[in-house]
Order: structure tokens, then C-alpha cells, then sequence
């Protein structure tokens, strides 16, 4: 049995954005990192950002040349897989592909040394299905990080049906040295946040389709009532309408086509038509330069009706995440705030708000559009029954 710690070498696969920022993040706590990639550029690019990134945290004054110099020469770009070899934990952060994933996986098994942890950084696919492609599938499992990788402070740690018990609680121990919070969730679509964050776009997109509020008043009123940072449709611009669309594909795909997640004409079209966002300079916003900023209808009444219809579908999400034991509620109200910035915890919301508003909230929108879609999680009917909250 592999003992990870701080003498672990570590290697990354994919030299983009998550794969240099999961490097960096391993290197600032003292690993050797080897981080593979076949193509040159990328692997000269992630070397340009690295070192820009470091050279920025010097100029501000949270950490000093020599740490940065030693952060440096811990990474490691290679072209062979074989130079993984030596590696006691290898994390894979290539692109959402579940055959890529599978034959990268095979190579890996026979590249590194048994005992040691192979692990997938994919936001939605199956551990049991990457890990199907390893003859030892007891030492795969799913360490999902946030991007960016060093800023982001959440790690979803996600054991497959096969992963051994160790091997999850030595990882963990691992993830949670390197300053990261943790969280374990059940193998399932989306883990926690991808799952439970799906309708903050996908009932925002629904209210913008039937005409209730433009793009910007949507987002004004969950930032002005919710308190949230950002709202819908700035971060479904800011992550990439592709990869927003992708996942949100990906999770109705894999839930059988439940209706609570179903995806949005309005999003696939943009994507279609490469409106995907800041990176493109066009999404739900224009962002070319002198493009004047459009302003939101601040009616308060409509914009706090927008913002809890909005939060009581979420809510709902992260009780039925609860009712079917994806994780504990406290991993759950974690996973929200440190994961995606909220402002609160969604389970100790509604017991604030009141589970009995919730419920009542979610029966009206189901009487009104007798859909599926609107069906309150039976954990809430439960607790709001018997006079319950989330947090006793």
C-alpha cells in the first residue's frame, strides 16, 4: 500500500489550465511534480503561465523569490508517459472523454508501480467507468478540483464502487495537507456541486425563456436579493457556454433524462452559433469594447419572486442530493460555499427561510406547470412534515 505524503511524487496528466494549476498547488507543498503532455506547446505554455503566476505572488508580497524558485524547479514538463514511473500519485486532467480517459488509464496501469493511486479530475463522468478500464480498479478514484486550482479552495474527493477504503482516506489526508477542503461524494452525475448548482443556470435559463426578466435583471436580482457574487448568466459567460452546455448535457444524460435537468435551447444555440462567452467577447453579454452595459428592471417584487424561485429549486436539489445519500449534509453546505461561492450553505438557507416556505414554493410551481421537473425531494415533504429542519 502506497503512504502519500509529502515525499510523494506526483505526476499530472494534461499541461492546460487544471493540469498546470493542479501542479502548481502540489509543488507549493513540496512534491516533486512530473507533468506529462504530448504536445509541446501546451507543455511550453504551462511553463510561461507557472512561472508568470509566481512571478505575480512575488511582486504581491505572498511569497518570496526563493519560494518561488524552489516551486519552479519542482515541476517538471515531460513528453513520455513513461516518465511517470516513479510516481506514487498520478492525477489525469485531460478532456472530458470518457474513451480518452479509458485508454489513458490502461497505459497508466502498466506504466506506474501498483501500489500507487491513479486518480480522474473529470467534473461529471463515472469513476466506475474510467476505473473499468484498470485490472486493479481499487486504487482509482475521482479528485475533482476547481478552477483555478490554486485559488479555489474546494476538493471533491470521490471514491468509485471499487476504490478502496484506504486508498480514499489516504488521499484525502493528502489533498487536505496541501490546505485543500475536502469533501467525499457517492459516485454519482455531477458529484456534489455540478449536480446541485445545475439549477442556478437551468431555472434562470427557464424564467429568461418564458419572457419573466431579461438576461441582466435575472442576474441583478440574484445578486442584489441572494447575495451571490455573480449572477447566471455572467458565470455561465465567464466558465464558457460550451463547457456550462456540456455538463449540463452530460448529468440529464446520465440522470435518464430526468426533466429537472434538462438543457436549454437558448444555451445550445449560442454555443452553435460560438457565442461562448468572455473568450469569444460574446455569450448572453456583448463584451467587445464600447459595448454600453445594459441595464436590469430593478422592481423589487419581481426580482425577489426571480431570486426565490431560483433558490428553492436549488434548495431542492441539495435535499434530494441529501435523501439520496450523495454526501452529508455538512459536506454538502461545504461544497456550495467553497466550491462555487455561495453565499450560504443551501441547506442551513431553507432551514432559515423555513422548509414549509420551501415546500410551499415548490408545490405551486409543480400545480402550475405539472411537471416533473417541479417535484419537491422527499426529504423535504419529510422533514417540513414533521416539523423538522436539515440541521437537527
Amino acid at each position: 500500500m502506497v503512504n502519500l505524503d509529502k515525499k510523494t511524487h506526483v505526476g499530472v496528466v494534461g499541461a492546460g489550465t487544471m493540469g498546470s494549476g493542479i501542479a502548481h498547488v502540489a509543488a507549493a507543498y513540496g512534491h516533486a511534480v512530473s507533468v506529462f503532455d504530448t504536445d509541446a506547446g501546451a507543455r511550453k505554455r504551462a511553463g510561461n503561465v507557472l512561472e508568470k503566476v509566481l512571478d505575480r505572488l512575488v511582486s504581491k508580497g505572498r511569497i518570496d523569490a526563493a519560494a518561488a524558485g524552489a516551486i519552479k524547479e519542482r515541476v517538471v514538463f515531460v513528453d513520455k508517459l513513461d516518465a511517470l514511473a516513479p510516481c506514487g500519485l498520478v492525477i489525469e486532467a485531460i478532456i472530458e472523454d470518457l474513451a480518452a480517459k479509458n485508454d489513458l488509464f490502461t497505459k497508466l496501469e502498466s506504466t506506474v508501480d501498483e501500489p500507487s493511486v491513479l486518480a480522474t479530475n473529470t467534473s461529471s463522468l463515472s469513476i466506475a467507468s474510467i476505473a473499468s478500464a484498470c485490472k486493479h480498479p481499487e486504487r482509482v478514484l475521482g479528485i475533482h478540483f476547481f478552477n483555478p486550482a490554486p485559488l479555489m479552495p474546494l476538493v471533491e474527493i470521490i471514491p468509485g464502487i471499487d476504490t478502496s477504503e484506504k486508498i480514499s482516506g489516504s488521499t484525502r489526508s493528502l489533498i487536505d495537507a496541501w490546505g485543500k477542503t475536502t469533501v467525499v461524494a457517492k459516485d454519482t452525475p455531477g458529484f456534489i456541486v455540478n449536480r446541485v448548482a445545475r439549477p442556478f443556470y437551468g431555472e434562470s435559463l427557464r424564467i429568461l425563456e418564458e419572457g419573466i426578466a431579461d438576461v441582466v435583471t435575472i442576474d441583478w436580482a440574484m445578486k442584489q436579493f441572494g447575495g451571490f457574487r455573480m449572477g447566471p448568466f455572467e458565470l455561465m459567460d465567464f466558465i464558457g457556454n460550451d463547457v456550462n452546455y456540456t455538463v449540463t448535457e452530460s448529468v440529464f444524460n446520465s440522470f435518464f433524462h430526468d426533466p429537472r435537468y434538462k438543457p436549454s435551447f437558448t444555451q445550445k444555440r449560442l454555443v452553435e452559433a460560438g457565442r461562448l462567452g468572455r473568450k469569444t467577447e460574446r455569450g448572453f453579454y456583448d463584451y467587445a469594447a464600447g459595448t454600453p452595459a445594459p441595464k436590469a428592471d430593478e422592481d423589487e417584487a419581481r426580482g425577489r419572486e426571480i431570486f426565490m424561485r431560483v433558490l428553492v429549486m436549488l434548495i431542492n436539489e441539495a435535499a434530494d442530493a441529501l435523501f439520496w445519500q450523495v454526501a452529508t449534509r455538512e459536506d454538502i453546505d461545504l461544497a456550495m460555499t467553497k466550491g462555487v461561492n455561495y453565499p450560504k450553505g443551501l441547506l442551513a438557507w431553507a432551514d432559515e427561510i423555513g422548509l414549509d416556505e420551501v415546500l410551499r414554493r415548490m408545490e405551486s410551481l409543480q400545480h402550475e406547470y405539472g411537471e416533473d421537473r417541479y417535484r419537491p425531494s422527499p426529504l423535504l415533504r419529510r422533514l417540513s412534515g414533521a416539523g423538522e429542519t436539515f440541521h437537527t
